[in-house]
């Protein structure tokens, strides 16, 4: 059995190694560091360099201590690596650089439609596709190199077993690149003539292969820990939950991005024009899915922290004054996409506590309004920082009115990932007791004032 798992997590903002007693279902340890990008030709990129030498020195660290049975990988999305045989072809793009809007109009020709793909057209390269063209025509001759395409997760797993392989989670998350309904690649693959440069698709719960000699050599593990082929970071938070739970559920993921994901909900009704689409989960399913960068609005709306929690009248001062976040401070992505950010009655003036009142209600505003888009199940697990931020989750469930529950998990993205080996064994995750719903006689036509404003 596979005990102790060391998990590669690169979000967005953060990387970390996260090593897990399996038997114990507890975190041993945790190493963390900032994923900085390069401002440098011929666009911004990852600095993979500096996530190597983390990872290959955690992986010791952890070895050297704990003893590491098996490796699991999960990262963020909108990621691909061109290699040419073992080397880079190109560096790696950063998903928010700008440069494939320019390209949009051609790109549109050739992309599918969404009742194709469930994905929808999204700005600067949150598209995989968008970028893989962009890199193909932009830079043509280092394209013309390219033997394959690997995803992210699939690409940390290459550089520890030497073998290169693809899988659905990664390849379904609006990169217009899949098919859901055919359970194939989308017909753009075809077009651009890419289909040969992906590796064959695995299971997303299987094993790629041991460490290369190299790595072992490097790190100290054995020859014999096992490596996971990897799995999307959102898809990793649910897994747990498609693991243990039968009843109607929604999963808030939050982080940099906020995915809020409603397993065995219908896809008929996500709207291509306000940031939903379909996610493929780890057994290949697609799941309604409604997004917005919750995390990077926090950052922006709020500052560094800590914040000391509002008390009852910090609520009531926001409500009864008409205080109030409109949508949106992070570029043209979430359920308002065409909307410029604003302040109503704020935030001059404000104290910290009532600040983040204003925030928190925000937020709240805007994942009700993407679970009216994706489906809701009738309880809400809300997994990550937001999990922290209990008013969040009361004046969720006072708009909604459905059970929501906060995850005591700190980790649950990267014990996800943990759970790829099909011989891992745990206990189904705790739900813990749904939170009190935020009753205030004001919330109700707040929320009225909020939607009237947004739709205006």
């Amino acid at each position: 059995m596979h005990r102790h798992i060391a998990v590669i997590d690169i979000g967005k903002t953060n990387a970390k190694l996260v090593l897990f007693d399996m038997s114990a279902r507890r975190e041993i340890a945790t190493l963390t560091t900032a994923n900085t990008v390069l401002p440098a030709p011929p666009y911004p990129h990852y600095d993979l360099d500096r996530l190597s030498a983390f990872i290959l020195d955690g992986l010791g660290q952890l070895q050297a201590r704990h003893g590491i049975d098996a490796v699991s990988i999960t990262t963020h999305g909108a990621t691909a690596v061109l290699m040419a045989g073992d080397e880079l072809a190109l560096p790696v793009l950063d998903y928010e650089y700008d440069g494939p809007q320019a390209w949009r109009s051609q790109y549109d020709i050739v992309r599918g439609a969404f009742t194709e793909t469930l994905s929808p057209a999204l700005p600067v390269g949150l598209n995989l596709g968008a970028q893989l063209f962009f890199q193909q025509k932009t830079q043509a001759e280092a394209f013309a190199r390219v033997t394959d395409i690997l995803f992210y997760p699939q690409y940390w797993a290459y550089r520890l077993t030497g073998l290169k392989a693809g899988e659905r989670t990664s390849l379904g998350v609006h990169t217009d690149l899949w098919a859901p309904d055919k359970n194939d690649y989308a017909a753009l693959v075809d077009r651009m003539n890419w289909r040969a440069l992906f590796p064959p698709l695995l299971p997303t719960r299987s094993v790629l292969g041991p460490v290369s000699a190299a790595i072992a050599a490097e790190t100290g593990l054995s020859p014999e820990t096992d490596v996971a082929v990897g799995i999307h970071d959102s898809n990793a938070s649910l897994l747990p939950h498609l693991l243990s739970v039968t009843e109607p559920l929604s999963v808030v993921s939050s982080g940099t991005w906020t995915i809020l994901m409603s397993p065995g909900a219908p896809t008929g009704g996500l709207d291509a024009d306000r940031d939903c689409l379909a996610n493929i989960d780890a057994f290949g399913r697609p799941v309604p899915t409604a997004r917005f960068m919750g995390g990077r609005e926090f950052e922006i709306l709020m500052g560094d922290g800590p914040f000391s929690p509002p008390e009852e009248k910090d609520i009531d001062h926001v409500l009864s004054h008409d205080i109030m976040v409109l949508p949106s401070f992070a570029g043209e992505v979430g359920p308002f996409p065409h909307k410029k950010g604003a302040w109503i009655n704020g935030p001059a003036g404000l104290s910290p506590a009532q600040k983040l009142v204003a925030v928190s209600l925000y937020l709240a505003l805007m994942t009700r309004t993407g679970f009216t888009l994706s489906g809701m199940g009738e309880d809400i697990v809300v997994e990550g920082p937001l999990a922290r931020n209990k008013l969040y989750a009361k004046a969720l469930a006072g708009l909604t009115g459905k059970r929501v529950h906060l995850s005591t998990d700190a980790t649950g993205t990267s014990f996800g990932a943990a759970l790829l080996f099909e011989d891992t064994t745990f206990d189904p995750p705790l739900v813990p007791e749904p939170v009190t719903a935020l009753t205030h006689p004001g919330l109700a036509t707040y929320a009225a004032r909020w939607q009237d404003r947004t739709l205006a």
